[in-house]
């Protein structure tokens, strides 16, 4: 079953929001609110959704400053990883399945920009986070990041079929959408030889 993300720009700090929805059964699940909770709110009530879950990427409060407002107005649950979010209704780790109406979403465990990092998989794209952005990556110089975490994380989503597109939280590349192969041709993180060479560039 295919599953529809749609982006939503969300605040000051350019970040998006995002809705993963089963187009059948008009369910949705609900990532980082922001700093802008009303625009993803906006959307569900336009699209007439039933969110049942809304997920924290991590813990960073540009992504999670809008949970109690999305929570008060869907009823949804929070989700996370405990690392990161460790009140959340639903503890997310790696390998979790999230049942999404007729769809399923995995959760994979991506550290590094922070402990409790995830990156969400439809089956067709990813939502990562501050993980990978569009022609960049995320910091690993903030407290609780790891940037060897991070350049294995990084490895582990270059390895996703060139077609998979790429849902970043935050709009700071060329495009708001990317795909892992244009990643691998146009991110230099990702065109780092080793860990050494991406140590080397990430933390210069």
């Amino acid at each position: 079953m295919n599953l529809d993300i749609v982006q939503i720009p969300a605040g000051r700090m350019d970040n998006f929001s995002y809705l993963v929805i089963c187009p059948h059964s008009r369910r949705a699940l609900a990532v980082d609110p922001s700093l802008a909770p009303e625009n993803l709110l906006a959307e569900v009530r336009r699209r007439e959704l039933c969110v049942d879950l809304l997920v924290n990427t991590h813990g960073h409060s540009d992504h999670t400053g809008g949970n109690e407002a999305v929570v008060r107005e869907t009823g949804a649950r929070l989700a996370g990883h405990p690392l990161d979010i460790p009140d959340a209704a639903v503890a997310l780790h790696e390998g979790f399945r999230l049942q999404v109406g007729e769809g399923v979403v995995d959760v994979l465990h991506t550290p590094g920009h922070s402990p409790g990092s995830i990156t969400l998989y439809s089956g067709e794209g990813l939502i990562t986070g501050d993980t990978l952005f569009v022609t960049f990556v995320g910091r690993a110089d903030l407290a609780g990041s790891n940037p060897e975490d991070l350049y294995h994380s990084l490895r582990r989503l270059a390895a996703f079929p060139p077609q998979t597109r790429i849902y970043p939280g935050h709009n700071y590349g060329p495009q708001p959408v990317s795909t892992i192969g244009f990643e691998l041709e146009h991110n230099p993180y990702l065109k780092c030889p080793d860990l050494a060479a991406f140590l080397k560039l990430r933390m210069s």
